[in-house]
């Protein structure tokens, strides 16, 4: 699933365009409790009401298996250690 601040044709654009099969979209654009949620709502700064840029593996039972919250949005998480985590 990616989740963005982004509208949800914006999330599917970008999983189409990375080549990302089978992916459920979801957006915080009208409402901000998963980013709240996940400790990545922007609360302060500029940047306010975006998501910070992270990546979250999560197990059946929605146990965290793996999380990375970036230093800055403009960097990339570590997509190959969250795809590395055993399913």
């Amino acid at each position: 699933m990616v989740v963005s601040g982004d509208l949800l044709f914006a999330a599917k654009r970008f999983c189409t365009t990375e080549g990302i099969e089978n992916c459920v979209t979801g957006s915080t654009f009208r409402g901000h409790v998963f980013a709240q949620s996940y400790g990545v709502d922007v609360t302060s700064g500029p940047l306010t009401g975006l998501t910070a840029c992270a990546v979250v593996v999560l197990d059946e039972n929605n146990k965290v298996l793996h999380s990375e919250l970036v230093p800055e949005i403009k960097q990339e998480p570590n997509y190959d250690a969250a795809l590395a985590v055993p399913k």
